[in-house]
C-alpha cells in the first residue's frame, strides 16, 4: 500500500473518529466484534482467581451449535458463521489469557466487582451473537476472499482500534475476531 494512499486511510479514519462506528461497510460488523471483544474483560474478572477455566470446549460448542442453528435460519451458511463465531471466541480468550497475565503480576489490577456469567455476561454475549448474525447477513455479499473485502477489513479494524483507542491486548483481539471475516 503507497503511503499516500495510508494518509488518506488514516485521514478518513481520525475525521470519523468522532462516531462510534469503524469505517466502511464493513463498519458495523468490526464494531460489533469490539464490544465482543471487550466483553472479554467481563469474562475474565467473573472467572478469574476461580475454578472456572478459560477454555470451556463444552459450552463454546452450545454457543457454536446455536449459532449454526439461527444461521440457518436467516439463510447464512451455518458453518461460515461457525468459523466466524469461533474467532470471536478464540479472541475473548486471548483478552482472557492477557488479563490472567496483567492481573497475576499486578493483583491491585484485579477488578473488584465479579460479574455473574449467566446473569450479566451472557444476555450481553447473545445480544451480540444476534446482531453479528444480523450484520454477517447484511455483508454476506462483500464477505469473500477478494482483495477488496480485505481492504474493508483492513480499513474497519484499523479504524476500530482508533476510534475505541484499542490497546495492543485488545487490538490484538479484535485482530483474531475479524481474521476470518473475508473467507
Amino acid at each position: 500500500m503507497a503511503l499516500s494512499e495510508i494518509m488518506r486511510l488514516l485521514a478518513v479514519a481520525l475525521t470519523l473518529a468522532a462516531s462510534l462506528t469503524p469505517v466502511g461497510p464493513l463498519g458495523e460488523l468490526t464494531g460489533l466484534a469490539v464490544q465482543r471483544v471487550q466483553v472479554g474483560d467481563l469474562v475474565a474478572a467473573a472467572k478469574f482467581g476461580t475454578t472456572q477455566p478459560i477454555d470451556d470446549p463444552v459450552r463454546e460448542q452450545q454457543v457454536l451449535d446455536t449459532v449454526r442453528a439461527k444461521a440457518v435460519e436467516l439463510e447464512l451458511d451455518p458453518e461460515n458463521a461457525a468459523r466466524f463465531f469461533r474467532a470471536q471466541i478464540e479472541a475473548n480468550k486471548i483478552v482472557q489469557r492477557g488479563l490472567y497475565a496483567r492481573w497475576t503480576a499486578h493483583p491491585e489490577e484485579v477488578p473488584q466487582h465479579r460479574p455473574d456469567l449467566a446473569t450479566e455476561v451472557r444476555p450481553v454475549l447473545d445480544r451480540l451473537t444476534t446482531g453479528i448474525l444480523a450484520e454477517l447477513k447484511d455483508t454476506e455479499g462483500l464477505r469473500r476472499p477478494t482483495l477488496r473485502c480485505g481492504i474493508q477489513a483492513a480499513v474497519a479494524e484499523r479504524s476500530a482500534v482508533v476510534l475505541h483507542r484499542l490497546d495492543r491486548l485488545h487490538g490484538d483481539a479484535l485482530a483474531e475476531a475479524m481474521r476470518t471475516v473475508c473467507s
